[in-house]
């Protein structure tokens, strides 16, 4: 009998087969594992080049942003300080306007003229002002005395002059609080300021010819104020919202109108300055303090504020003892003399 022939693989035919399978399955595995190093290998050729630079390119952000922030902290430095301070000690209670002057002292000394420290530039303009309110403090205590006994209900007279000081007062901080973003991105520039210089000193100049507005002239003491005269000149107040203008002008001006004497219009500008000043320095400083302090520290700031003090004290009782003779004018030739000066620094690019 012939035996069958049969499809079944024989144990040799088998093991070739597992030898082969396996040789294959190796080869494939092998070719994954090169295929896996080499994208790695590839990746790593590709990437290293863009990461270096990548990582080259981060570490000089760093680099230019510490730089930055150490040109923060620079900007403001103690001479700059003690500038600054002069400049508002002597500006803030005269009626030349305080804030034109410091805008274009800031632009001369390059404070505050990039956006990284504008605000706490601003914020230092304002801050400053301490120094001015403290003169008031120091020079009118008296009068001060007073005006915290009328407070407490003890006396009549200072409770008349307070209420007129906060009819005057509210005009100006409703208007302010509520325009206050509009008037720093529209008013606050060289040019408009420059403009306000002009026209308070032709006012001022108007104003000197009339012989009811000179020294010796009769009229009411601060104490026959009444709260509507209060109130007119809490109105003409808003004007000086724009910068340039000058909060003491407008006040010293509305004052005259309403039938103050000139020293008593100056006394009642220094009083209502006193809590003008006061309001506008605790807001400034409660929305950007820590941006002031952490860009130009504590010691600077201090250095100006004591200067301000120092300068406000002469400043104030030189214009007192003036004004005892003498009339607004010289004022009014001031501020269009220092308007032709910064047009000239305009114009030539100084500024």
């Amino acid at each position: 009998m012939h035996a069958r022939p049969t499809n079944r693989p024989t144990a040799a035919t088998v093991a070739v087969g597992a030898e082969v399978e396996g040789g294959s399955v190796l080869r494939s595995r092998a070719r994954s594992g090169l295929g896996i190093i080499g994208a790695v290998v590839l990746a790593l050729l590709v990437l290293g080049p863009v990461s270096r630079p990548a990582a080259a390119s981060t570490r000089a952000a760093e680099a230019r942003r510490a730089a930055h922030e150490q040109q923060r902290v620079n900007t403001l430095n103690a001479p700059k300080a003690v500038v600054l301070g002069l400049v508002e000690g002597i500006t803030e209670f005269l009626p030349i306007s305080s804030t034109g002057h410091l805008l274009v002292t800031d632009r001369l000394l390059d404070v505050g003229q990039t956006s990284a420290d504008k605000d706490a530039a601003d914020t230092y303009a304002v801050a400053i002002q301490l120094g001015a309110i403290l003169a008031v403090l120091v020079l009118y205590r008296k009068r001060i005395g007073t005006l915290f006994e009328g407070l407490i209900g003890r006396d009549e007279q200072g409770r008349g002059i307070l209420a007129s000081i906060v009819v005057a007062f509210l005009p100006a901080a409703v208007v302010g609080a509520a325009f206050d973003h509009s008037i720093k991105a529209h008013l606050f520039g060289t040019w408009p300021v420059l403009a306000a210089w002009v026209v308070g000193g032709v006012v001022i100049l108007i104003f000197a010819r009339n012989p009811r507005f000179k020294p010796g002239h009769p009229g009411l003491s601060i104490e026959a104020l009444s709260i509507r005269a209060a109130l007119i000149i809490g109105l003409a107040q808003v004007l000086s919202l724009w910068p340039g203008t000058s909060r003491s002008l407008v006040t010293l001006l509305a004052g005259l109108l309403v039938g103050l004497t000139l020293s008593a219009a100056v006394e009642f500008t220094f009083l209502l300055g006193l809590l003008t000043l006061t309001a506008a320095t605790v807001f400034e400083l409660a929305k950007n303090g820590n941006i002031l302090f952490q860009a130009y520290g504590w010691v600077n700031p201090l250095i100006g504020f004591l200067v301000a003090f120092v300068a406000a004290l002469v400043a104030i009782k030189w214009m007192i003892e003036y004004l005892k003779r003498h009339d607004l004018a010289i004022f009014g030739y001031y501020r269009l003399a220092v308007a032709a000066l910064v047009a000239v620094l305009l114009v030539t690019n100084v500024i």
